[in-house]
């Protein structure tokens, strides 16, 4: 079974830092690339960053670019997205979702959601002024 569970969210202060992380089962991170998304109740999913099951290239939302870092660790068949300079509006549940393409990814980052072939439950991350 093809499984993506993530861990870390929790509470931050403003200007703080957090890291997600998004451990994979059932496939490994050479063959799948990862993604993070982030939906505040009420709104649209927003893509985050994608990492590439090839190589260690990343792929961010211009947004999210020098505050966010997206990484993995093929040893732990783990992704992890650090966050840092947080603000409240940052308020939100980050998801992490898997496909085999890269190029989807990054396509699915830019357009908020897609069908990644494996997604997760999500975690909460609250940032308070």
């Amino acid at each position: 079974q093809l499984k993506v569970v993530e861990s870390g969210g929790g509470s931050a202060q403003s200007g703080g830092s957090l890291r997600l992380s998004c451990e994979a089962s059932g496939f490994t991170l050479k063959d799948f690339s990862i993604g993070w998304f982030r939906q505040v109740p009420g709104k649209d999913s927003e893509g985050v960053s994608c990492i590439s099951h090839r190589d260690d290239s990343t792929y961010y939302k211009k947004s999210f670019k020098g505050r966010f870092t997206i990484s993995k660790s093929g040893a732990w068949n783990t992704a992890y997205l650090q966050m840092d300079s947080l603000k409240p509006e940052d308020t939100a549940t980050y998801t992490c979702a898997a496909d085999r393409s890269f190029e989807y990814c990054k396509a699915a980052v830019d357009s908020g959601s897609g069908g990644m072939d494996v997604w997760g439950e999500g975690v909460q991350v609250t940032v308070s002024s």
